[in-house]
């Protein structure tokens, strides 16, 4: 599993060590949970972020002339897209998740 988890670990920092947390049967307060749960997002952010900013690097470095690989370049431009599409998904998925809570009945 965690072969599984290790490229996703660089987009979204720290899951699998949350993974594991929770399959330890570790307890936690919804509080510490809700924490843990903000400070993932943030984290996802943050990778998101630095990856477009990796990328812009890379790009202004080719266009400067310095000695960098075309294909490095179109790798790291590649990632920070994919990283994007993915930080999407999960912002779809909880604005459907919410919808849904929001619908049900009291």
């Amino acid at each position: 599993m965690s072969g599984t988890l290790t490229g996703v670990n660089r987009l979204v920092p720290g899951l699998i060590e949350q993974v594991q947390g929770k399959q330890s049967g570790e307890q936690t307060s919804p509080t510490t949970k809700e924490n843990q749960f903000a400070e993932l997002l943030s984290n996802l952010l943050e990778s998101v972020n630095d990856m477009h900013q990796q990328a812009a690097q890379a790009q202004g470095a080719l266009m400067a002339g310095e000695p960098v690989e075309l294909h490095q370049v179109m790798i790291k431009a590649e990632e920070a897209g994919v990283a994007t599409d993915l930080l999407l998904e999960i912002r779809n998925k909880l604005i459907t998740a919410y919808n849904e809570l929001m619908r049900m009945p009291m």
